[in-house]
């Protein structure tokens, strides 16, 4: 039975954990081009991840995803990812990565015991994937695509965050490349994560309803009812195995569905993106070591903290001032 009910009747069975604030890109939705980032010291342990990770599954998550930052720079990361993976009553273990250290790490990833890859790709043009991640190299990211396909996960997706005006001409483009490498891709609105000056994010916002509209003439899409316990909505097109998924937190609000919380890498757990409610859990394991029952506790209680409903909006205001690398992808 699921512990972890909120107060609107959700139960939560997916968590996402940020082990670090740490990458070696820049994307300019997701940060400022010079960040701060934390103390070592103020990270949660890989011993406290997973920890954590023991004490959800407990309470009934069926799904944990690894996400950063990027999670491929954190040491360790692999033997976080095997002694996760063993966890009896999880169904599922994901990573958001950047695709950089795929090449390096894609089969060992998959023998610890990780499932599926979300891989962020914004660009198929080398100048403007630099531009877009400051320090990106695209053919890195293609080999360690297809470095990934080679180590057999059960499922890879492609994450694209659409710019009106910087990268939406290529929408074909990125469809037809997940077709030809025969993995999924979402294309997902910009969040109003931290303040960045890169661009005015009221000026590049492209509901997915346009996304949509652009696919539609050459590639029918099939409405489906398959999820992976995320956001994504999904559709398929009759003459490929890839499916399309739209995550709209602007023009689709999903928070009446939402079985989600995160946990950031300094231990907050976050109820809602939206919201600046959490609960420090990394005090509470500090305080208390090996007290897994003082734990859960706490993460039952929180429960209840979790807000209906996010209120993004989509003139460029800065709702949330973290940026998404220290909330978690």
């Amino acid at each position: 039975m699921n512990a972890l009910v909120d107060g609107f009747g959700r139960t939560v069975r997916y968590l996402r954990i940020s082990v670090t604030d740490r990458c070696d890109f820049r994307c300019v939705y997701c940060m400022a081009e010079e960040m701060t980032f934390l103390p070592r010291a103020q990270l949660l342990t890989l011993e406290e991840i997973a920890m954590l990770s023991k004490a959800f599954v407990e309470l009934g998550v069926e799904k944990i995803r690894l996400t950063g930052g990027e999670p491929l720079v954190r040491q360790g990361v692999l033997t976080l990812v095997e002694n996760i993976a063993g966890l009896e009553g999880l169904r599922e273990l994901a990573m958001t990565t950047n695709g950089a250290g795929l090449v390096k790490h894609a089969d060992a990833l998959r023998q610890a015991g990780l499932d599926r890859l979300n891989i962020s790709l914004d660009s198929l043009k080398p100048e403007r994937f630099k531009a877009l991640t400051r320090t990106g190299d695209l053919n890195q990211v293609i080999a360690g695509i297809r470095a990934a396909r080679r180590a057999g996960f059960a499922s890879i997706k492609l994450n694209a965050v659409l710019l009106k005006g910087r990268n939406d001409e290529e929408i074909l483009d990125l469809v037809n490349f997940a077709r030809d490498e025969q993995v999924d891709i979402s294309f997902i609105e910009e969040m109003p994560l931290g303040a960045i000056s890169e661009h005015h994010r009221g000026e590049t916002f492209l509901s997915t309803d346009k996304v949509r509209e652009t696919i539609e003439p050459y590639y029918p899409l099939l409405p489906t009812t398959e999820t992976t316990l995320g956001p994504s909505r999904y559709y398929r097109m009759a003459d490929s195995h890839s499916r399309i998924g739209f995550i709209s937190p602007h023009s689709h609000n999903f928070c009446d569905a939402c079985n989600r919380v995160r946990v950031t890498a300094e231990g907050r757990l976050l109820l809602c993106l939206g919201h600046e409610h959490s609960v420090d859990l990394r005090a509470v394991m500090r305080r208390y070591p090996g007290d897994s029952q003082r734990l859960k506790a706490s993460i039952v209680t929180a429960m209840q903290k979790k807000p209906e409903r996010h209120h993004f909006t989509t003139d460029g205001d800065v709702q949330i001032v973290r940026f998404m690398n220290a909330t978690g992808g």
